[in-house]
């Protein structure tokens, strides 16, 4: 991916950034938790959607998969992501989709082969090998801070691979702390991510807000993995988990998988 000051909509790949911060690992004694993001443009502060994120998990309390619908201010279900961490928890296998364009995308786990893949309404399907080495995938973000915890709350710039699946690639970014602004707590913790080079001076960065006390992630600010209801431009969010995960059932589980999805207008 290359960004130029001329072509800021490219800038929107990173958006998929969004899709990559959650919350904590969930205790040993409960299977299935729930979680809800509330995102609002970052400007104007508008509701523009929300998320709704069902978690099941290990008898041992590691993370097993991740059901996200996406939801219109009036409640619609227009998007759906279903994330599965067995694979490779850092770069799970995982896809997601849009209704009110018709887009898909993700990476795909079977057997020794694994591959990025993007479905767009105006062109052919494409796919791709997932690029080898250390990289980290949409919802393995939120592993990958836990995992990296102690070197970025020590002040380092820790590098990232973050695979960007509308390019079928991976970017290489940057990730460290910066001070909290006024909206945050005392105790958070606000990471920023950045690509790295020159490149992380022309592209707008991302930051994400993490409670010290149990890694949960607060707030995320920047560019959504999702755009307008066009699908042209990436959206510019603020998404707050104001509430910590509560207990949750397969029957959640199953019923929000088999929700159908309909178009509707993102924002109020």
């Amino acid at each position: 991916m290359v960004m130029r000051p001329s072509e800021p909509r490219r800038a929107g790949q990173i958006g998929v950034l969004a899709a990559a911060l959650f919350f904590a690992a969930l205790p040993a004694s409960a299977a299935y938790r729930e979680e809800v993001g509330l995102a609002a443009d970052l400007e104007s502060g508008e509701a523009l959607y929300r998320e709704q994120h069902l978690m099941r998990a290990a008898p041992d309390g590691g993370l097993l998969e991740r059901l996200v619908v996406y939801r219109c201010v009036d409640g619609t279900p227009f998007a759906r992501k279903r994330v599965d961490y067995r694979g490779a928890a850092a770069a799970p296998a995982f896809q997601f989709e849009d209704v009110r364009s018709g887009y898909r995308e993700g990476v795909s786990r079977a057997g020794g082969d694994a591959r990025v893949f993007v479905d767009r309404p105006d062109a052919e399907p494409q796919q791709a090998p997932l690029p080898e080495g250390n990289l980290v995938a949409d919802a393995g973000f939120d592993q990958w801070v836990r995992r990296e915890w102690p070197r970025l709350t020590a002040g380092e710039s820790v590098p990232m691979a973050f695979l960007v699946p509308s390019r079928l690639t991976s970017y290489d970014f940057k990730v460290y702390e910066v001070e909290g602004d006024e909206i945050d707590r005392a105790g958070d913790r606000r990471f920023r991510l950045r690509l790295g080079g020159l490149l992380g001076w022309i592209a707008p960065h991302i930051d994400v807000v993490y409670a010290e006390r149990d890694q949960r992630l607060l707030r995320f600010e920047g560019l959504s993995n999702l755009r307008d209801d066009a699908g042209d431009d990436p959206l510019k969010v603020r998404i707050e988990f104001p509430e910590p995960p509560k207990a949750a059932d397969a029957e959640a589980f199953s019923r929000l998988a088999a929700e159908p999805l309909r178009a509707c207008r993102v924002g109020a």
